[in-house]
């Protein structure tokens, strides 16, 4: 499968994204914040949710990727310590809420109740994979 590249100017878009993300994993050491740049990474190993195909397949992959949030004019967190840097998470979904169009806030959710909240000025947020795929020892499940 090719590599993703995503871009999402609005919350139709980051939808998607957040379905390509749902389930990646990431150090809190890999949440990079850069005010001046006002952009916001996260270096991740999504799951290739795209490949996973029906419930019966058996082939599970994973690849390393970037999510790209540029427009942001500041970033809160809570339910994550940031001094454990090797600590990690598993995101859950990505959401946008709407304030003084096309202004808003990009909330990131996290397993275990973490999120991180960005304000921007606008959704501009990019996916990239960055290399191969390998596989994943097993496929992520949400219970009911």
């Amino acid at each position: 499968m090719e590599q993703l590249k995503l871009l999402a100017l609005d919350a139709d878009g980051l939808e998607i994204i957040s379905a390509h993300v749902q389930d990646a994993v990431m150090q809190i050491g890999a949440l990079d914040w850069s005010p001046k740049d006002r952009r916001f990474l996260i270096e991740m190993n999504r799951f290739v949710w795209e490949k996973a195909g029906g419930t019966f397949r058996r082939h599970n992959e994973r690849r390393r990727s970037i999510l790209h949030f540029d427009r942001v004019l500041a970033v809160r967190s809570t339910g994550i310590d940031r001094r454990k840097r090797d600590d990690v998470l598993s995101l859950l979904t990505i959401g946008f809420v709407e304030d003084d169009a096309p202004a808003g806030t990009i909330e990131l959710l996290f397993a275990g109740g973490g999120s991180i909240a960005l304000d921007v000025e606008c959704v501009e947020t990019r996916l990239t994979d960055l290399g191969a795929a390998w596989a994943a020892s097993s496929r992520p499940e949400h219970g009911n």
